[in-house]
Formats: structure tokens, C-alpha cells, sequence
């Protein structure tokens, strides 16, 4: 079957996640039976999920957002992943009949190998150097057509990928996938001079060897059309990237001067379905008040904190200095708690 498919090659032109995400389904959508495409991409300070994720319990999002980056949900399953322009996206687009996950990623394998890095495969198909893993993938699966994808980590920032996947999950209870974290290291630290334009060149030279007895590949350019637009739309909207979030609870305690507090959030595509707080503080009244003021709320920082604000400055505190000191403290907790999810 191999000898049968037509090579082709796209280059993605940008480094928006969502758009390279939406010209990803859109070629799967519109992939010849007798074609393979080999699809290379970058993304720029962008962490990316798997479609089944808890975006909150994979990704600080107010820090990444915070520093202009972005979150993105791809349609894969598998885990989170942090991409910049140290890292080197592949996708390998071809008809349902001729997926072998182990086969094709034997183009990835044979490219770093090519390069002088002694790279191999893990028993979870990641691809490794050194017992670190070097490149992750995720595949897809439609009824016609399917795909391989993957990063290959080649001068990537790991201090930005530890500190926007290190995320505590002790107070999420969660029913999305949880990623299984591996130590992973950058091609340039066994290949000094390596560069993001050899990697993609040398898989450019597997895939061809292997699809197209070594002539050049057919290059496809995207041209912008309705389809595409549609797709860029869903994959930069909240609703995909994180509405589509499993239910999950979030539970946060502390114990003040002047009362303790437990909060109880039970979230529903990416908004607070019932928001339940205890406490044993004197302002009975003013507990609920600040219950109903979270729910219908969707998981964003600035608007829990501001929901809770109006209710604080609203309430009628029997002793105004005391309540100020109330108020200040609350939300402070609040925002620090909320920080260390959203």
C-alpha cells in the first residue's frame, strides 16, 4: 500500500496554534484516499491539550495568558505538552487503512538518527535519547483518515514548560486525563549546533526515502476558504479550548480571625455549575450572598473575584473598619488560591 500513496508536503506559515491546529483537521478532512501528507509546524509559547483534558488541572492558563501565550485543545487525545520555537511540530495525515503508529513514526526515528542523535523508541511510543524523551505523540482516528502528530524538542525553554505544567492538582477532583509527566531533555543538549531547519529537513528526507523514493514532494499551499475560517473559529474559542473541559470540583479551606471557610465550586463545561461555601464566621446572612454570587460564573479569575467583590462592598457590615479587614483578607485568599488553578 505504501508505493500506492501520493507524498505530500505542507509547511505551516505561522505560529498561532489555533489556526496551524485548524489547518491540521482541515487536511485530514480533505485527504485523498491515495494521499500521505507530511504537515510541519510551530507554535509559539503556547501550551496544548489533549482533547479530553482538564485544561485547569494541565496548565497554569492566567500565567501562559498572562505572558501572551496561549492555550489550545487539539482533537488528539493524550497529554499536555508546551510548544515554542525551540520545538518542532510534525503531523503525518494519512487514509485510516494505513495506520501503524510504531511504522510511521519510524520517519521521526530514522530523521534523529540521521542527525547523530542516538534516539530511540520508549515502551509508550515516545521517542527517547538517553532515557529522556525527546519527541511525544498523539494520533487521531476518523472514519476515513487519521493522523500521527508529535513535538520534537529541539532548544525549547524547559524552565517555561515546567512552569506552566506544574500545576498542583490537590485541590481539583477531576474526570479528565490526566498527563503522566517524563523527564524530557532538548536535542541540543547531545547536539550543540543542531537547528530547528536540519530537523525539519532531515524528516522532509525520511518521509520522501520512505513515500517517494527519494524525488521532492508534492508541496501543498493553504489557501484561505470558508472550511478553514469555520475551523480557526472553533479552535480559538473559549467553548473548545476550555468549555469543553470535563465536570470537575475545586475545593479551597482556610481558617481566619474571624471565621474558617471551606469553598466548594462544582464546574460544568468551564462554568461554575453550584458554588457551596461553609463557614462559622458571625455574618450568617452574607455566606449565601456570596455562594450566589459565583455561580453561573464561568472558571475566570477576574470574574469570581469580581463577583465576590460586589457582594463584599454591598454588604452592610456591623462594624465597618472590621468588615473592611474581612473583605481584604477574603478576597486576597481567594485570588491566591485561584491562582494556583485558573
Amino acid at each position: 500500500m505504501t508505493q500506492n500513496l501520493k507524498a505530500s508536503l505542507v509547511i505551516g506559515e505561522g505560529y498561532n496554534p489555533w489556526y496551524n491546529l485548524a489547518v491540521e483537521e482541515y487536511l485530514l478532512d480533505n485527504l485523498e484516499e491515495d494521499e500521505i501528507i507530511l504537515y510541519l509546524w510551530q507554535n509559539d509559547n503556547t501550551v496544548v491539550i489533549g482533547r479530553n483534558q482538564n485544561a485547569w488541572q494541565e496548565c497554569r492558563v492566567s500565567d501562559l495568558e498572562a505572558d501572551g501565550g496561549k492555550l489550545a485543545r487539539r482533537l488528539s487525545g493524550g497529554g499536555a505538552v508546551f510548544h515554542d520555537l525551540g520545538n518542532l511540530n510534525y503531523t503525518l495525515l494519512m487514509p485510516r487503512k494505513e495506520y501503524d503508529l510504531k511504522e510511521k513514526l519510524k520517519i521521526i526515528l530514522k530523521a534523529l538518527q540521521n542527525l547523530g542523535i542516538a534516539a530511540e523508541f520508549s515502551g509508550r511510543n515516545d521517542i527517547i535519547c538517553g532515557g529522556k524523551k525527546i519527541s511525544g505523540n498523539a494520533y487521531y482516528l476518523g472514519s476515513k483518515a487519521g493522523y500521527i502528530h508529535g513535538t520534537v524538542l529541539v532548544d525549547s525553554d524547559l524552565e517555561k514548560l515546567v512552569s506552566y505544567l506544574n500545576v498542583s492538582d490537590a485541590k481539583i477532583k477531576s474526570k479528565g486525563i490526566k498527563s503522566v509527566r517524563s523527564r524530557v531533555m532538548n536535542l541540543s543538549d547531545t547536539e550543540a549546533e543542531i537547528s530547528i531547519a536540519e530537523v525539519k529537513e532531515a524528516i522532509k528526507n525520511s518521509f520522501a526515502d520512505l513515500y517517494n523514493q527519494g524525488q521532492p514532494l508534492n508541496k501543498i499551499k493553504i489557501e484561505e476558504n470558508q472550511q478553514l475560517q469555520e475551523l480557526n473559529k472553533k479552535y480559538s474559542s473559549w467553548d473548545w479550548r476550555l468549555g469543553k473541559t470535563p465536570d470537575f470540583d475545586v475545593s479551597f479551606n482556610n481558617r481566619f480571625q474571624w471565621g474558617e471557610v471551606e469553598l466548594n465550586l462544582k464546574l460544568a463545561s468551564g462554568t461554575i455549575e453550584e458554588a457551596t461555601l461553609y463557614s462559622d464566621a458571625m455574618y450568617s446572612d452574607l455566606i449565601p450572598k456570596l455562594s450566589n454570587s459565583l455561580t453561573g460564573k464561568q472558571f475566570k479569575l477576574e470574574a469570581i473575584l469580581a463577583g465576590a467583590d460586589t457582594v463584599l462592598n454591598s454588604y452592610n457590615w456591623p462594624d465597618q473598619n472590621n468588615g473592611e479587614a474581612v473583605k481584604e483578607e477574603f478576597l486576597e485568599w481567594l485570588e491566591k488560591e485561584l491562582k494556583e488553578i485558573v
